[in-house]
């Protein structure tokens, strides 16, 4: 049971400033006037269920966060918060399952808001040698498991660059969210030892700024991947909400070539 701490203004409010909107800004967008807006963030006037269903979506809160506004505004909660076991999710499950095997060769993991690790194709336990036993027992956080000294940044040929790419996108998922545990994690990962920047060289591939390769040193080779997460389109279920599948393709031919020798079995 959720209960109400917050008035639902000041939970509106504290949305449109994360969006850096101003009310008339934020007005305009949810097409209702400013005085309206206004008063809903005073406290001087409710909307409605489906006014406050829309002001969210807008805002793009988070499904998580909905339900307490909801709550707040004299409304029950309307979307479940289920593990990835319960029965009800079952057809979800076998998306995520189905999406992993069909990567393989090539290396995919399911994870949670917080990169917790939730499901990996056969592909990404070959990639895992050399890490730390510490780092691999009980939840497994994707991206502590990437930076940690004892993890794969030891062979990440490009850790600088890597590195900064997944801060950057841990700072944008902060910023969407405001969750208090990623800014726990951004400060404990950033603290983690920095590598040298490095010597501006020409790439042997150029991605056209559009991706930043993960360069992985395997006793089998070097590999170059690329990432692209996957998320369901239009959940109604906070699980499903926060959930995300990373997939890595080759960035050549070499480590396409390397992925396929080094799958289990192959």
């Amino acid at each position: 049971m959720i209960s109400p701490t917050r008035s639902l203004g000041d939970h509106l409010r504290e949305w449109r400033q994360r969006r850096r909107l101003s009310q008339l800004e934020f007005a305009l967008e949810a097409d209702i006037s400013q005085r309206h807006l206004s008063f809903i963030e005073s406290g001087r006037a409710l909307p409605s269920r489906g006014m406050l269903m829309h002001l969210t979506e807008r805002l793009g809160v988070p499904l998580r966060e909905r339900n307490p506004m909801l709550l707040a505004a004299g409304f029950a909660p309307v979307f479940p918060e289920r593990k990835l076991d319960d029965p009800a999710l079952a057809p979800a499950r076998r998306v995520v399952d189905t999406l992993l095997k069909g990567h393989e060769p090539f290396p995919a993991v399911a994870i949670d808001r917080h990169w917790t690790l939730i499901a990996a194709n056969a592909a990404v336990a070959p990639l895992m040698a050399g890490v730390e036993a510490s780092l691999t027992e009980g939840p497994i956080n994707v991206l502590r498991l990437s930076l940690h000294p004892h993890g794969l940044a030891p062979r990440i040929a490009n850790l600088a660059e890597w590195r900064a790419h997944l801060l950057e996108r841990l700072r944008q998922q902060i910023s969407a969210t405001g969750d208090p545990m990623l800014e726990k994690l951004l400060q404990e990962l950033s603290a983690y030892p920095a590598p040298p920047a490095p010597k501006s060289a020409a790439p042997e591939w150029d991605f056209a700024g559009i991706a930043v390769p993960l360069e992985l040193v395997t006793e089998a080779g070097q590999l170059s991947l690329l990432s692209t997460t996957t998320v369901f389109g239009t959940p109604v279920d906070v699980t499903l909400s926060e959930l995300a599948i990373e997939s890595f393709f080759p960035a050549n031919p070499q480590t396409a070539e390397i992925l396929r020798t080094m799958l289990p079995g192959n």
